[in-house]
């Protein structure tokens, strides 16, 4: 697996991917955000769309995330996200946060070194940040699923399987680096 970034938001990088492969696939072909991508045998296998915090220049926002549909669950979105925060990093972004509306990218987050801050934002979304706030507390991770628990919520027979799976969990581990340990 091949993971790497194909521009940030000032390089205007595109993507054309198949809608009925990848969720949010239109999004992607908006030359405002920055791109990541994972690629298997020179095939885009994940994606992600990110850029500036609108009020924040030292804040990365991950807008969009993406896993081809026969490929979710293989720990391909967390291992991209963590090049992301890496880069990030790098390049001198003092945090990075996005809004997850599910409770498997939540879980995808969290496997990247992102955390739940107590936020929600956008539609019902919670707010995940790295550096991760409280050291990534099994407390605070535990107040997130709950709140994908919420009747409210209608969470899908999916989600509430999950979210049985992860009745009193701890937080999945990452690295100190912030790759994922399988």
């Amino acid at each position: 697996m091949d993971y790497s970034i194909l521009g940030w938001p000032g390089d205007g990088p595109t993507l054309h991917l198949d809608h009925e492969r990848f969720a949010y696939a239109g999004k992607f072909v908006l030359p405002s955000t920055g791109k990541a991508v994972a690629r298997e045998d020179n095939v885009i296998v994940a994606a992600a769309a990110f850029d500036a915090d609108r009020t924040d220049g030292t804040c990365l926002r991950v807008r969009y995330v993406t896993v081809r549909d026969d490929r979710r669950e293989a720990g391909i979105g967390p291992r991209l996200l963590a090049l992301v925060v890496d880069r990030a990093r790098d390049r001198g972004f003092a945090d990075v946060k996005a809004g997850v509306n599910n409770p498997l990218a939540y879980e995808a987050f969290y496997k990247s070194g992102l955390a739940y801050t107590g936020e929600r934002t956008g539609l019902a979304e919670l707010v995940c940040e790295w550096p991760a706030p409280d050291g990534r507390s099994g407390a605070r991770y535990r107040a997130g699923l709950d709140r994908f628990r919420a009747p409210e919520r209608e969470p899908s027979e999916v989600e509430r399987a999950f979210l049985e799976t992860r009745e009193g969990a701890a937080p999945p581990p990452v690295d100190a680096d912030g790759t994922v340990r399988n």
